[in-house]
């Protein structure tokens, strides 16, 4: 199963256009294998997470790219649950690499 066939496979699914907006963030990424899905989540979360903190200003119109990064951390650590002995690590680098973006 690839990335995008777990995110599409998830219950309850997301609005349309949020979800449209997921899969036009992950591109590539989504056709990676499932095991794969934390990382590539969280990694996809950072680079809009980035690019929303570089706009010289948030509003309304930005509130679609603030759901799809939260959709997609949201994701990750579904995916990153499974393997719960890991989910202090992979939580405590994200909190880091997501705050690290978000003040750049």
């Amino acid at each position: 199963m690839t990335v995008r066939e777990w995110l599409h496979a998830r219950t309850p699914a997301p609005p349309p256009r949020l979800a449209a907006r997921i899969d036009e963030v992950l591109g590539e990424r989504g056709e990676a294998a499932e095991h794969s899905l934390s990382p590539l989540c969280l990694e996809a979360a950072e680079e809009l997470l980035a690019e929303l903190a570089a706009r010289p200003s948030a509003r309304r119109e930005c509130a679609l790219d603030l759901l799809t990064v939260d959709a997609l951390v949201t994701y990750a650590f579904e995916a990153a649950a499974g393997a719960p002995e890991s989910l202090e690590s992979t939580a405590t680098a994200a909190m880091i690499r997501l705050a690290a973006t978000a003040r750049a």
